[in-house]
């Protein structure tokens, strides 16, 4: 799959659409998903061009891969899910492909907490 530049996460990176930012940092921006699934609902996403998460394993730099998971932990404090600040937990979730539904093609990260999420949106078996 080749990146699409006219994503709209992409289009909120330039600025083109605005977001409701949490945290930014030099290779990563953080924000409110605009159709949150829970209490806490925060999109991670790398600042480079990266359709999913094999994209950007394969191709981001060190520095990127530890910026997004630095980033993580910040959104997960200051949104005060983290159970090193009290919280009660989080869920991480990337989905990436059809099977995975995977909306936006450019690789983010799910913040989902702040309630009890069970096992809602997860196959039983």
């Amino acid at each position: 799959m080749s990146y699409d530049q006219d994503n709209i996460f992409a289009k909120i990176l330039r600025g083109e659409i605005p977001c409701n930012k949490v945290y930014e940092n030099e290779h990563s921006l953080a924000f409110n998903d605009i159709n949150p699934q829970s209490k806490v609902h925060v999109l991670v996403i790398p600042k480079g061009s990266y359709t999913d998460v094999d994209d950007f394993s394969r191709k981001a730099s060190k520095d990127e891969i530890a910026s997004l998971m630095q980033a993580v932990a910040e959104v997960c404090k200051i949104t005060k899910v983290s159970l090193s600040e009290g919280g009660s937990g989080f869920r991480l979730i990337a989905n990436t492909g059809t099977d995975g539904s995977q909306e936006v093609p450019h690789f983010h990260y799910h913040v989902m907490g702040g309630e009890p999420l069970g096992l809602r949106g997860l196959r039983k078996n």
